[in-house]
């Protein structure tokens, strides 16, 4: 009897129990949610200079929505501004508006949309299975397993991807017709990819209903249409055959996709894969969740699993059909993992939640009818996973925030003018844009090999870059100063030694020109700009020097 009633109150279905029960279990949920979003900006603003990793690619350029003066003329930023969603700009802008920072706003961003997940997760749950306790576990191996990764937390277009996709889901078994219509409008304009996932299900759905599938069909064509025309102008997109050709595209590249591990390439790539890095553990006991149905006799509360079930293997349908889609037109829908990864978060969430719910509402009869100290010990064993395991797996949360402590580099280089262009192999450069809000010439961050119609002149740059850091000749030098308007050199004190180069395994790509640098240091030849790099330097710190490019164009070869 001691046990009989946290039996009930955990088990309980909304019609057999009042709903105190389900604002219990939504509250628990949220706060859940707020607490790890909490852990996560402890560490946004852990220092003044704090970025998450794939933010900057979409950050830096948004500073002109609160100074229209910034980066002019810059490659990067323009190209990154044509690739970046209508929706996802929109939302940063209608911000500054108000005086709200972009790079403070993605740092904000996370724990809001996880409030928004966490709320439709849990609805959602419950259209499937309609008992509130299900619907809490859900969410909380949801919120789990996006703090174990960075989909969330970066703030990027891909973070959208849950809130919309939980909605539309939530709103399609409820047949909310108009609101779907404007959620298919919404991933538009926030996350393309998400909205063929969407329109994917909808073609199963739907299929008795031609009128209503065709103007679904229709409205997101016309939603998706300005994006693609949008970065055509940096077209066009890297073929299948020139992108194996690529060796940013393989292991130890830019963004390696390619492996000759086909083993590898097939099951476990990062953007190839078929099987997605999902954390905490817990989550893949969702894969138990059709033995669960099929054996329902031993698992009484599965009779109430609604019908509705049937769209968890539609959802997995789409998105393998997308897929192997994504595969057979290379890149031209983008890396195949975009169309598994999060849809089977999602699954395996839910299922997982009413898989555990269902097993433990069979231990505990079990346990009041025979006394099985096991099963209880099992139960108890499998409550402390599923709250104790994040913290105590030593990398929860996830965030890939990174921070510099370069503060004098970013402050002199805010003091000067705003068209000023960087030069450097640094890793720095990455931050530059984003911290001193000044334009760099390359970094490892922004060089995506996608569209030939950026990559191709930022791969000239990166080689011309790489032949002048590392030349004799200081003519080499002051010659790319002079082509593309450089106003600063920033070298990193280790620079010219032979580490350096070997280090920074993206440069490999840039061949012959790394190649004949890295000879030219095994020789011991000491590169022209080292030889100018005291007398022009404007500014040192532990490990950067900053050189004004006036300065190495009057310089003389010595």
């Amino acid at each position: 009897m001691l046990l009989s009633h946290p039996r009930k109150f955990l088990t309980a279905p909304i019609d057999k129990y009042n709903c105190k029960s389900v604002i219990f279990w939504l509250i628990s949920s949220l706060i859940f949610a707020a607490f790890y979003g909490i852990l996560g900006l402890q560490r946004a603003f852990r220092s003044e200079y704090v970025v998450q990793d794939d933010a900057r690619e979409y950050v830096f350029w948004m500073q002109r929505f609160i100074d229209p003066e910034l980066l002019p003329h810059d490659l990067i930023a323009d190209y990154f501004k044509s690739i970046t969603p209508f929706g996802y700009a929109a939302v940063f802008k209608l911000m500054a508006s108000f005086g709200i920072n972009p790079l403070l706003l993605s740092k904000i961003l996370p724990i809001v949309l996880g409030f928004i997940i966490t709320i439709y997760c849990f609805w959602l749950c419950l259209e499937l299975f309609p008992v509130p306790s299900a619907g809490f576990i859900t969410t909380l191996l949801l919120n789990q397993s996006l703090w174990f990764k960075d989909d969330l937390v970066s703030a990027t277009p891909r973070a959208f991807i849950y809130p919309l996709f939980l909605a539309f889901l939530y709103y399609l078994l409820r047949e909310s017709w108009l609101i779907i219509c404007l959620i298919i409008i919404l991933q538009g304009l926030f996350y393309p990819p998400l909205l063929l996932i969407s329109l994917g299900i909808l073609c199963l759905r739907l299929r008795s209903n031609y009128f209503l599938l065709v103007a679904c069909l229709g409205l997101g064509f016309l939603v998706m249409l300005p994006y693609a025309l949008a970065s055509s102008k940096f077209g066009p997109v890297v073929t299948a055959t020139q992108a194996w050709k690529m060796p940013e595209l393989w292991t130890g590249g830019r963004h390696p996709f390619f492996d000759q591990n086909p083993g590898r390439f097939w099951l476990i790539g990062q953007h190839s894969g078929i099987l997605p890095p999902l954390m905490p553990p817990l989550i893949w006991i969702g894969l138990f969740f059709p033995l669960v149905m099929r054996y329902r006799f031993r698992f009484p509360l599965v009779s109430l699993v609604k019908l509705k079930i049937r769209l968890l293997p539609e959802i997995i349908i789409v998105s393998l059909t997308l897929y192997f889609a994504a595969h057979f037109l290379l890149l031209k829908l983008f890396f195949p993992t975009r169309y598994t990864v999060h849809t089977f978060r999602i699954i395996l969430a839910i299922a997982a939640g009413i898989t555990l719910i269902v097993m433990l509402d069979s231990f505990f009869d079990a346990y009041l009818q025979k006394r099985r100290f096991w099963q209880l010990g099992l139960t108890v064993s499998l409550v402390g996973v599923l709250f104790l395991y994040p913290n105590l797996s030593g990398r929860f949360p996830t965030t890939d925030y990174r921070a510099s402590g370069e503060s004098a580099i970013y402050e002199y280089l805010q003091k000067q003018p705003k068209n000023s262009l960087i030069a450097s192999l640094s890793d720095e450069a990455d931050n530059i844009p984003t911290f001193a809000h000044r334009s760099v010439l390359v970094a490892r961050e922004y060089a995506l090999p996608f569209h030939l119609g950026y990559y191709l002149p930022m791969r000239q740059r990166t080689t011309d870059l790489i032949e002048a850091q590392y030349s004799q000749d200081l003519a080499k030098v002051q010659k790319l100063i002079q082509k593309y308007g450089v106003n600063f050199w920033i070298l990193e004190s280790s620079a010219f030694k032979l580490e350096y180069l070997t280090n920074k395994t993206w440069l490999k790509s840039f061949q012959p020109a790394f190649t004949e640098a890295l000879s030219s240091l095994k020789q011991g030849d000491i590169p022209a700009l080292a030889r100018v790099s005291k007398q022009c330097a404007v500014l040192e710190t532990e490990r950067f020097m900053i050189l004004r490019a006036d300065c190495i164009v009057r310089s003389s070869q010595r």
